[in-house]
């Protein structure tokens, strides 16, 4: 080796001295076990590099080798803890903060809690700086109503509208309405003075141009059809252009429902039950997916149901009018639950009486056309009572037996105010 080094024969006295370097690198292993969680222990071998070099003569390539064998083996001994794992991935108002994003194992979240993360929560209740459980803000209306269509006493020119029931909001804020006792389908544009006849109107008959009574009307996922429950006439019947087809016959229906699957929904106030159809395919019975046990109080049955509505997981909720009571069958069950009223008929905040539309927000909160109550309630999934939304506590002057009931897009809530012959539109206060 003194060959290879012809410049200086006094290095080769300092290669041995550099031996001891190797002494001092155990000594710097104190420094990497202060660093276990990173990788970063790679930046400091450099500064030890410089130290070595403290002699006049420049870094050679067989110091840095040696630097790097030896970080090699202090980086193997490192192991991180894993984090607990405590989520059910379920977005059902049971999460817990390492559902929302957090890192450790909490208690699930208090009844009606959500997430306010974007990893699991319903985007409407999203909070992307925070990751814990909180309670969502639950909304409120003003109490001083706007009419959006009827209002010029019972009638049926084109401004009145003579005992409404079913509505339907589309997209659009197009007001379709049930106008029962004028046999006809009226459609109130946005901020319309007048309705459009859409269906009927030809005085109540059996005829395809016609309809007996109808009691709820939806639209299609289109936003082209209009599908009729013409109650009167025991069928439901689906207006297209004008043109008319029967969907389902010798039914006794009242309330209707698609779901986003495009699977139809008709409620049966005679036979007790609520059956479903698949779109387009209704040469069939359909299949019962609440009730269907006869007339009677109990889990599995249902007593005059009128209006209905299905949720995301295709859960239906059933106004079940004569036992002052909504019921949801969750999909393929063979009972429902009450989710509101169910203690016998009265004006107390737990008690309904004979309840016609409802509606289910993102949060499970069910809202309920209190028709003889005057009100519209609303109750929180789990509640033993509900809450008064709008109605002020029966006050006759305000609503007077609400039917239908719906929301637009924006969170306004809209009532077929039956005995006055008019639409409510009560505004969200954002």
């Amino acid at each position: 080796t003194t060959t290879t080094l012809p410049e200086t024969t006094t290095t080769t006295t300092t290669l041995p001295e550099t031996t001891t370097t190797t002494t001092t690198l155990p000594e710097t292993t104190t420094t990497t076990t202060t660093l276990p969680e990173t990788t970063t222990t790679t930046t400091t071998l450099p500064e030890i590099t410089t130290t070595t070099t403290t002699t006049p003569l420049p870094t050679t390539e067989t110091t840095t080798t040696a630097t790097k064998t030896t970080a090699i083996i202090t980086i193997t001994t490192t192991t991180l803890p894993t984090a607990p794992t405590c989520e059910d991935g379920i977005k059902n108002q049971d999460e817990t903060d390492v559902d929302c994003g957090g890192a450790t194992c909490t208690p699930k979240c208090l009844p009606q809690h959500g997430c306010s993360s974007n990893s699991d929560c319903i985007s409407n209740n999203c909070n992307t700086t925070t990751k814990k459980c909180l309670k969502p803000i639950f909304n409120k209306w003003k109490q001083n109503a706007i009419t959006v269509a009827g209002g010029n006493g019972k009638g049926q020119e084109l401004n009145q509208l003579n005992y409404p029931n079913g509505i339907f909001i589309d997209k659009n804020k197009n007001i379709f309405i049930a106008d029962n006792c004028n046999h006809r389908i009226v459609k109130w544009k946005y901020n319309a003075k007048q309705g459009q006849i859409t269906a009927g109107g030809n005085w109540k008959g059996s005829r395809m141009d016609q309809l007996r009574y109808p009691t709820d009307v939806i639209v299609d996922q289109q936003n082209t059809a209009i599908i009729i429950a013409d109650k009167g006439n025991r069928r439901v019947i689906q207006w297209l252009d004008q043109n008319q087809q029967v969907l389902i016959d010798n039914i006794n229906c009242y309330g209707l429902a698609i779901d986003k699957y495009g699977f139809l929904y008709v409620s049966n106030h005679q036979m007790n039950e609520v059956r479903r159809w698949k779109m387009g395919e209704y040469n069939n019975e359909g299949i019962i997916v609440a009730g269907g046990n006869g007339e009677g109080n109990q889990l599995s049955q249902l007593n005059n149901p009128s209006f209905i509505f299905v949720d995301k997981d295709q859960a239906v909720y059933v106004s079940d009018n004569n036992n002052h009571r909504v019921m949801k069958w969750s999909k393929d069950a063979n009972e429902g639950i009450v989710v509101a009223g169910g203690n016998g008929q009265g004006r107390n905040l737990n008690q309904l009486s004979h309840p016609h539309g409802i509606f289910v927000d993102h949060l499970s909160q069910t809202y309920v056309a209190d028709f003889w109550n005057h009100r519209i309630v609303r109750w929180c999934e789990g509640r033993k009572e509900g809450e008064i939304a709008v109605g002020e506590d029966g006050d006759r002057n305000q609503l007077s037996g609400p039917t239908g009931l719906s929301f637009d897009d924006e969170g306004n809530l809209y009532i077929a105010d039956l005995y006055n012959h008019r639409i409510q539109k009560f505004e969200i206060i954002l």
